[in-house]
């Protein structure tokens, strides 16, 4: 499947588009230095839609995603009122795009969390790796209680990418359990299914029905993020109602047709794809 045989595959399939919990919109100075980090890992990493704000939008709507986040992340203190205008800015002019801000574990977070919520922020983006720090951090206490009484869905970064970036310690399964008993009514989707540690977060996602999963890169052809996980197909057959379609679009190493194409061919029929692409989302996010 190319890009130009989405909108026709989704028309076919009964939906009217996507909604992909998993895009990327940083501001333009973060977003550039983002891509050149990319550009220097080995073995290389094409940027696929390496366009301007304006064009890579235009692509998402030529492409049938209707719905999409704005996924920001801080990796130093200071950094959240700047991530969460621009990302809050986006959804308030742009109608695809559904409210999303970030935390980071620093003094005032507990009321930038409050202000992000007031202004109808629907979802939150964690990366632990790039961020890193612990999910139990203590400043993220207030935080996570707000988010976890609004029902606000964390589209959680947990695994560890072996990209020379380090903080692998605050990754895996075991702080997210950790942040589970802390706060068990929390709404976590889990990115990447969890890549690298797939057994174990599937398992959690069984375990706490409040645990999602989104598919960014995972199934592609080729499989970028390692081999793909064929062996847990069954298990996500079960679990079709809490994943949900993820592109990790722009910076991607292949088309987001890829990432349909990947879930059209796990064989889970129909109505499994339907949910996962469109009404899982809409439900997730109160859309």
């Amino acid at each position: 499947m190319t890009d130009d045989e989405v909108p026709s595959f989704l028309t076919a399939l009964g939906i009217p588009g996507i909604a992909d919990a998993h895009v990327h919109f940083l501001p333009d100075a973060l977003q550039q230095a983002v891509w050149r980090w990319f550009d220097q890992l080995t073995p290389p990493w094409p940027v696929a839609y390496r366009t301007s704000a304006d064009e890579r939008l235009a692509t998402l709507a030529r492409l049938g995603v209707r719905h999409h986040t704005a996924l920001a992340y801080a990796h130093r203190p200071g950094m959240l009122g700047f991530l969460n205008d621009h990302t809050l800015g986006l959804a308030a002019t742009w109608p695809t795009v559904i409210p999303t801000f970030t935390i980071y574990p620093e003094p005032g977070v507990a009321a930038e969390t409050a202000r992000c919520l007031a202004a109808g922020g629907r979802a939150v983006k964690v990366h632990l790796q790039v961020g890193g720090f612990d999910a139990t951090d203590p400043l993220l206490d207030d935080s996570w209680s707000q988010l976890q009484e609004r029902g606000t869905p964390v589209i959680l970064h947990a695994g560890a990418v072996a990209d020379g970036s380090g903080n692998e310690q605050w990754c895996g399964p075991a702080p997210v359990r950790r942040l589970l008993r802390k706060f068990p009514d929390l709404r976590l989707v889990v990115a990447h299914l969890g890549a690298p540690d797939y057994d174990a977060f599937v398992t959690l996602a069984e375990q706490h029905p409040g645990v999602w999963l989104d598919t960014a890169m995972v199934f592609t052809d080729p499989p970028y993020l390692g081999p793909a996980p064929a062996h847990l197909v069954g298990r996500l057959a079960a679990l079709g109602d809490r994943i949900v379609f993820g592109s990790d679009f722009p910076t991607i190493p292949h088309a987001l047709a890829a990432q349909v194409s990947g879930l059209v061919g796990l064989g889970l029929g129909e109505d499994w794809l339907r949910g996962v692409i469109w009404h899982n989302g809409l439900r997730l996010f109160g859309l």
